[in-house]
């Protein structure tokens, strides 16, 4: 989740300004009319500029849009399954309903996606846990956000050395016995990052923790360093 590519101007933005500008523009996206398809077209333009000014590589764009494959499915559905008048789109019937919940659903998940990926490919990941914090996001929150952006690596490592293991041996997820390894497999790496999440901690504690995020007071510029701070082993 650290930022892609070359730095832009984007990058020297505050991320407290960022942040706020994301949530705005979201809540601009979901409220705007599914048939103001102009105003979409301003979106999107307006995501592009941020885009190239922030100099973020088409890939990593791609790689994060990802991520909206199950809302695609489910957009795909609606005209099928929506109720009311229909319209032959290439000899097949389709809900004139569903193809307008299609649109909406699609439209507003990608520019909202793309405003995400805009401030994730800018802003290091430490930051935001910052930035959240400072606009009032309950402490607890946000040493939460900041432990899984931190571990969230380990776990992903941990879960491929566990398949490597599994290659090795021959295994292939075929049939109920397939399911059966791999359930096997998510409860060890469950009762694993259990365990680990534990002794972080209580080694946390032995030095002094006490919910305090490092740094957030400047969160608009360089962020200060505490070894036992949650904001900190994000970084």
């Amino acid at each position: 989740m650290a930022p892609t590519g070359p730095t832009g101007l984007l990058h020297r933005v505050s991320p407290r300004a960022k942040l706020v500008a994301l949530i705005v523009f979201t809540i601009i996206v979901v409220a705007t009319p599914r048939d103001w398809l102009a105003a979409f077209a301003i979106y999107a333009a307006l995501l592009a500029a941020a885009i190239v000014v922030a100099r973020i590589p088409p890939i990593a764009v791609i790689r994060r849009m990802s991520i909206e494959i199950p809302f695609v499915v489910f957009a795909g559905l609606l005209p099928f399954i929506a109720l009311g008048p229909r319209v032959e789109v290439l000899g097949v019937p389709l809900a004139v309903e569903g193809l307008w919940g299609a649109w909406a659903l699609l439209a507003k998940a990608t520019l909202a996606l793309l405003a995400a990926t805009v401030l994730i490919s800018t802003t290091e990941p430490r930051h935001i846990v910052l930035a959240l914090d400072g606009l009032g996001l309950p402490r607890q929150l946000a040493s939460i956000a900041a432990f899984m952006l931190r571990y969230l690596d380990v776990i992903v490592d941990e879960s491929r050395r566990m398949r490597i293991a599994r290659d090795a041996r021959g295994f292939t997820p075929r049939g109920p016995r397939g399911w059966r390894v791999l359930a096997r497999s998510i409860a060890a790496l469950f009762v694993r990052s259990h365990a680990r999440g534990e002794r972080v901690h209580l080694a946390m504690l032995a030095r002094g923790y006490g919910d305090a995020l490092a740094g957030g007071d400047e969160v608009d510029g360089d962020a200060g360093s505490d070894a036992a701070s949650p904001a900190t082993v994000a970084s």
